[in-house]
Formats: structure tokens, C-alpha cells, sequence
């Protein structure tokens, strides 16, 4: 299992928040995956919650991070899914192996 996949589930509102983007594409979470979103781009910061299965994430900025392996490959990309919460973009369906969003700053 990779270090990635989470044992808990984040609450509703939280699971909202991110499902839900009016103008904003938003990009499937690997299937079978319960995803760690972290305070910043690595897996050396906190987990801030996790996104149960089946989730949708909007993507807002990415930046490099940690290396991490996941079901899409093996990459440094970290996407900002919204105010400190970051997920490994190896874990995200993006259709990219590269940057397709503008960098954080």
C-alpha cells in the first residue's frame, strides 16, 4: 500500500468543498484510492484530511515536491487543491505527465 493511501475519511462539508467547482474542471482520484491531502507539496507535511473514493478534485496550481509513486506514475508534481491542501498528481487522472496548470507561488 503506498504511503499515499489514507486510513481515515474527511467529513462531509470537507468532501463538498472539493467535489464541487462551478467553472473549474476537476480531475478523478485514482480508483480505489482514499487520498492523504497535505498541508504542502510532500509527504513530510501533515495530513490535513483525506478524500474518500470516487472523489473529484479541482486543480488550482501545482508545484514540485516529494517524488511519489502512485497508479499514474512517478512524479514530483503536486497539485494545490485548495488553501494548504495538496495532493500527489500521481494520484490524479490529469490526462498530463507534466505541468498543465499554472505554478503556485
Amino acid at each position: 500500500m503506498s504511503i499515499e493511501h489514507a486510513a481515515e475519511v474527511g467529513s462531509g462539508d470537507e468532501r463538498d468543498a472539493v467535489t464541487t467547482a462551478a467553472t473549474t474542471a476537476t480531475y478523478p482520484v485514482a480508483p480505489g484510492v482514499r487520498l492523504n491531502v497535505r498541508s504542502g507539496p510532500g509527504t513530510g507535511y501533515a495530513i490535513v484530511r483525506v478524500l474518500p473514493e470516487g472523489t473529484r478534485v479541482s486543480i488550482y496550481c501545482q508545484t514540485p515536491g516529494t517524488w511519489v509513486t502512485g497508479p499514474y506514475g512517478t512524479s514530483n508534481i503536486w497539485d494545490n487543491i485548495g488553501s494548504g491542501q495538496y495532493v500527489s498528481d500521481t494520484y490524479v487522472l490529469t490526462g498530463s505527465d507534466g505541468y498543465f496548470r499554472p505554478r503556485c507561488s
